[in-house]
């Protein structure tokens, strides 16, 4: 019994450690949305020098982390034109290990609204919209990459030229099938506490599917709540990222915190760190990689958008 126990002891502490390692690091979190909303992005417009410091961040941050190419890229960069200018999303996969022509995509959009000409504060650092969204896409890729259980395989992608007309992701929905994408999480301003306080974040077009269901019963353990959409005036369902692949049936789905009645820094040059709660931030993220646990491996499948 008493070399059992110690078994057991050991098992435990093991158990503890890998799990705490395992972790979403606020440090990491804290890290990369100060970069990514830094001044010296400059706002990150699309077409932009900015907008290239920031994809040559993501990019390597995903080659940190050894994430695979997509489809067949030589690199991150899914290259396009808009308008005539050549622009990119930055993507990176975990393939899957049982189901690898299955996908489990992971979004936000990098871009934001630049600079203006003049005054004391000239950038739009765009630290909520959506630096925090792209963090935690970061943030989860290196997080399924250490946990390394993915039977689905993992698209993470940076979109660009959302502020200017959805452009990035339009793009990348087009080379998809939509009828391998079993689900989306696309992660839109999560920097700022819902209207619920601490701890809860809604989903766009929760009724559309049983996406959010999923979600909430992986975190029966947790005290952390998902919610619908409370602004369904806004149409946020299909105004974000996740639009495209949505109207062909994908469960995609945007997930925020956003007030949009009182977001007192939406789209304005305050838009800073500094606004930021980047604890509850952390704790949103780590909501979301327990979440979508069994989406990932496998076990739960969302039911579909109706078209």
């Amino acid at each position: 019994m008493k070399n059992k126990s110690i078994l057991l002891f050991l098992f435990l502490g093991l158990l503890v450690q890998a799990q705490e390692k395992l972790m979403i690091d606020n440090r990491e979190v804290v890290r990369i949305e100060t970069e990514l909303a830094s001044d010296g992005m400059e706002g990150r417009a699309t077409f932009t020098p900015g907008i290239e410091l920031a994809s040559a961040f993501i990019e390597k941050e995903f080659k940190n982390i050894d994430l695979s190419y997509f489809g067949n890229l030589t690199n991150y960069r899914q290259e396009f034109d808009v308008k005539g200018k050549p622009a990119n999303n930055v993507i990176g996969i975990l393939p899957g290990k049982s189901k690898p022509d299955e996908y489990v995509i992971f979004s936000a959009h990098y871009d934001h609204l630049g600079m203006v000409k003049e005054g004391a504060d000239r950038i739009y650092n765009g630290a909520n919209d959506d630096a925090s969204g792209t963090t935690a896409v970061i943030a989860l890729a290196k997080y399924f990459k250490e946990l390394n259980q993915n039977e689905r395989t993992i698209i993470f992608v940076a979109f660009t030229a959302e502020e200017i007309g959805g452009f990035g992701s339009k793009f990348f929905s087009e080379k998809m099938d939509p009828a391998k994408v079993v689900a989306m999480f696309n992660i839109e301003m999560i920097g700022t506490e819902s209207k619920w306080g601490k701890n809860s974040a809604y989903i766009t077009g929760f009724e559309k599917t049983d996406f959010g269901t999923i979600l909430q019963k992986n975190l029966e353990a947790t005290d952390f709540n998902f919610y619908a959409d409370p602004y369904p005036k806004e149409q946020l369902f299909y105004r974000s990222d996740n639009a495209r692949l949505a109207a062909q049936g994908v469960p995609a789905h945007t997930i925020s915190t956003s007030k949009m009645d009182v977001e007192a820094n939406y789209h304005k040059l305050s838009d800073e760190v500094s606004t930021l709660d980047l604890d509850n931030m952390t704790e949103i993220i780590t909501a979301i990689a327990i979440s979508s646990q069994t989406i990932i491996s496998g076990q739960d499948t969302p039911s579909r958008v109706k078209k």
